[in-house]
C-alpha cells in the first residue's frame, strides 16, 4: 500500500448547527438594513424607548376606546329599554281592549276605534269618529287601533 489518499467528502466537513430549533430560528436571517438590532458597528444607533412615555400612551389609547365602546353600549341599552316599554305600554293598551266589548271578529291589520260608555266600560268598534255623524252614540273617543300579528294592538 502506497502513499494512499483518502478523498473527504466535502459533505463531511459542513459545520451542523446543534443548537435547538426555537434557538435556530431566532436568528435574523432578513436584510441586513431592516434588522430589528444593530448587527454591526456601522448600524444605525437604536435608541432605548420611554416606557413611561409608552405606557401613558398605550394607557390614554386604551380608555379612550373603553370609553367609546361603553357610550355606544348605553346608547344601545337606552334603546332597547325604549323598545321594551313601547311593548310593555303595547300589552297594556291590547289587556284593555280585550276587556272591552267587541261584536266581531277583527282582522290582523285592521284598523279599529276604541270607544269609552257611559258606565266607563270601552267598546271596540269599526265605525270612525267621523263616520258617526252627528250623533255619536259614546260620549268619549278613546283611539284608533290597528291589530298587529302578534295579536296585540298598536295606538295609530
Amino acid at each position: 500500500m502506497e502513499n494512499e489518499k483518502i478523498d473527504t467528502d466535502p459533505i463531511d466537513s459542513v459545520e451542523v448547527d446543534k443548537r435547538p430549533l426555537f434557538l435556530k430560528d431566532a436568528r435574523y436571517q432578513g436584510e441586513l438594513h431592516n434588522a430589528p438590532y444593530a448587527l454591526s458597528v456601522t448600524s444605525p444607533k437604536i435608541e432605548p424607548i420611554d416606557k413611561r412615555l409608552l405606557k401613558a400612551n398605550a394607557h390614554e389609547a386604551m380608555q379612550h376606546q373603553a370609553e367609546q365602546q361603553i357610550q355606544m353600549l348605553k346608547k344601545q341599552a337606552e334603546l332597547l329599554m325604549k323598545q321594551a316599554k313601547a311593548i310593555e305600554h303595547r300589552l297594556e293598551v291590547s289587556h284593555a281592549i280585550y276587556q272591552a266589548d267587541i261584536n266581531f271578529e277583527p282582522v290582523i291589520n285592521g284598523i279599529y276605534h276604541v270607544y269609552q260608555k257611559d258606565n266607563g266600560t270601552q267598546v271596540l268598534s269599526m265605525v270612525a269618529p267621523y263616520e258617526w255623524g252627528s250623533k255619536m252614540p259614546f260620549p268619549e273617543f278613546l283611539y284608533t287601533v290597528r291589530l298587529l300579528g302578534d295579536r296585540t294592538w298598536d295606538i295609530l
